[in-house]
């Protein structure tokens, strides 16, 4: 996709991205996490409703496989244990690794890719606050269900209360199993090691990464399988709407630019001609003689990577973002 088809025709280019940034945007969104989880907070009634409505329409499609896998987790410790620690670590491992590495090694990818998880991850806390769901593992035992946490709960870092360390159970959100975001980051992890991996051992990590964790989530009795599916459709939610999230950012960026005329000769850099040894270097010129190849009469050089959303399969026609064909 072209720069202009996101960013718009003759926009500056989007800066790079700076990892002081990308920390202030995790704390806004653990903030937002905070602020849900407050409001989700003491609606136990509504939230096991939720739950029960999402058991008994899994029955009714046949598709309640949550009680199969968490009784097998329940009796092989050799297979639950590991399931634990899975679910309680790898989702705050792998996520930030992935995106470290993209950040290094594929900067030019990186913009897109951190927007579409970010967006994502905002429709999946809307989805926590406004529909508070009960986990299989906190509903009633007579619905048979095994906190798996809370079993094996001596051989983990984590209290029988929640999958957070022993002491800060209480700053976790229980009643946020719809969507599955352990299941739509991991998702996001396979999508991303599958294009830029690489070599095989990636893409196979690309594939089990992601089947693994839904087969956990559901074995430790942390969410339901529906709570899966909602979680791979919020990314893909997310993806769709990347390109507007970045042709907004785009545009408020652009509008502060124009009115801080700091901002804008430090952004754009110094315009005065440069003068060595006797030689004067014209406007689009490093040195003399050389100059720079231009997108356009008067156009700034564009940074083919910060707004390549075409990678992700997103393409435009007839001025609407669509899921098209990744190249």
């Amino acid at each position: 996709m072209p720069h202009s088809d996101i960013a718009g025709a003759g926009a500056s280019p989007p800066p790079r991205a700076r990892w002081w940034t990308e920390l202030l945007l995790i704390l806004l969104v653990y903030g937002c996490y905070s602020a849900g989880r407050l409001l989700a907070r003491g609606d136990e009634t509504t939230a096991v409703e939720h739950g029960l409505a999402i058991l008994r329409l899994e029955k009714a499609l046949r598709l309640n496989a949550e009680h199969p896998l968490n009784r097998l987790f329940t009796r092989e410790a050799w297979i639950g244990i590991p399931a634990d620690f899975w679910y309680a670590s790898l989702h705050y491992l792998v996520t930030p690794a992935v995106l470290i590495w993209l950040f290094r090694s594929r900067a030019v990818r990186y913009r897109a890719a951190r927007a579409w998880l970010m967006t994502s991850t905002f429709i999946g806390l809307i989805g926590f606050t406004l529909v508070p769901t009960c986990p299989p593992r906190l509903l009633d035992p007579a619905y048979g269900f095994v906190d798996t946490m809370a079993q094996y709960s001596a051989y983990g870092w984590w209290a029988g209360e929640a999958s957070a360390p022993r002491g800060l159970g209480g700053m976790t959100n229980q009643y946020a199993a719809m969507p599955s975001l352990h299941v739509g980051w991991a998702l996001w992890c396979g999508v991303i090691l599958w294009r830029y991996g690489g070599n095989r051992w990636t893409k196979v990590a690309a594939v089990v990464y992601p089947l693994v964790t839904t087969v956990v989530v559901m074995g430790t009795a942390n969410h339901y399988f529906l709570d899966a599916v909602a979680g791979a459709a919020v990314m893909g939610a997310g993806l769709l709407l990347t390109p507007y999230v970045l042709r907004g950012a785009d545009r408020v960026r652009a509008l502060v630019i124009r009115r801080i005329p700091a901002l804008t000769s430090g952004a754009r850099g110094a315009s005065a001609p440069v003068v060595s040894g006797g030689c004067q270097t014209s406007q689009g010129e490093r040195i003399p003689r050389q100059r720079e190849s231009r997108t356009g009469p008067g156009a700034a050089p564009a940074d083919p990577g910060d707004d390549d959303v075409a990678g992700w399969g997103l393409s435009r026609s007839g001025g609407a973002e669509s899921v098209g064909k990744a190249r």
